[in-house]
């Protein structure tokens, strides 16, 4: 279960849903100043038709988000399960504004049915409009900040100039040319092919070979991460976002080769914390 792929929306459908719960204990319908909740068999079929099929709705567009892509993507009698939530909260909102608008005759309308009816009112808006209105997508657990860089404590040693890379200069602790052109013992000035000599840049290491035992794995990334090009390249092909479940389809070293579900495949370099599917 990722349940870092929960967005603002589906907040909002488990808040509706633990509303429509809570209503459902209150009156219902009242006769004659005496009634009774919504779980009575009195009114049974407000029961399934409003508080179970609002709660077990909502709670299939959750367990759709959450869910491993290979229970999340099925399809079941040609629906996927947050498909199968969203039908059942909608069926919820049409059989909860008939009893309001047609009650048996002597039946009274009670607190319990009106509040009941704007919750699943609430839960239907966040299941439709969650897929269309960007704010609503916006993960519901923020993820942690990066720890930044520790600054330098002081009395750590700086690197002195002249010392790396850089030919050895006077006033250092190198003995340099001495006017007149005398120089001191140890001092050697450089040749000629010494200064036209080209420094040498360093080579890049090889990359490690794919393990042969590797077992491709769905994973999903904490924070968003770049994937970069499979031939070397600083090119990146994707951003690995979190909340979406990617198939690793290959390991060198430390690396992953994953591919999006659009296709694209890519080196992911920084695989620390991922989840595993």
């Amino acid at each position: 279960m990722n349940y870092r792929s929960l967005n603002r929306g589906d907040g909002g459908v488990i808040a509706a849903a633990v509303l429509l719960f809570v209503f459902s204990f209150l009156k219902f319908f009242s006769f004659n100043g005496r009634g009774s909740n919504g779980w009575s068999t009195d009114w049974f079929p407000a029961l399934p038709s409003i508080f179970l099929a609002g709660i077990i709705g909502a709670a299939l567009i959750v367990v759709g988000r959450i869910a491993k892509p290979e229970i999340s993507g099925r399809e079941f009698v040609g629906l996927r399960l947050s498909q199968w939530g969203t039908a059942l909260t909608v069926t919820a909102l049409w059989a909860s504004l008939w009893t309001l608008i047609g009650g048996k005759e002597g039946l009274d309308i009670a607190a319990g049915q009106i509040l009941s009816f704007f919750s699943v009112l609430l839960l239907v808006g966040f299941a439709l409009a969650t897929p269309l209105v960007a704010p609503l997508q916006a993960p519901l657990i923020p993820n942690k900040p990066a720890t930044p860089a520790q600054p330098q404590q002081p009395g750590q040693q700086q690197p002195q100039p002249g010392v790396y890379g850089q030919h050895p200069q006077p006033g250092y602790g190198y003995p340099g040319p001495q006017p007149g052109g005398q120089q001191q013992p140890g001092y050697a000035a450089p040749t000629q092919h010494m200064q036209q000599q080209p420094a040498q840049q360093p080579q890049p290491a090889a990359p490690a070979a794919p393990d042969p035992n590797f077992q491709p794995f769905w994973f999903a990334v904490p924070v968003q991460r770049p994937l970069y090009a499979e031939d070397g390249s600083p090119n990146t092909v994707a951003e690995l976002t979190p909340g979406t479940w990617y198939l690793a389809v290959a390991q060198s070293g430390q690396e992953l080769v994953a591919q999006t579900q659009d296709g694209r495949r890519g080196v992911l370099k920084d695989t620390s914390n991922i989840q595993r599917g």
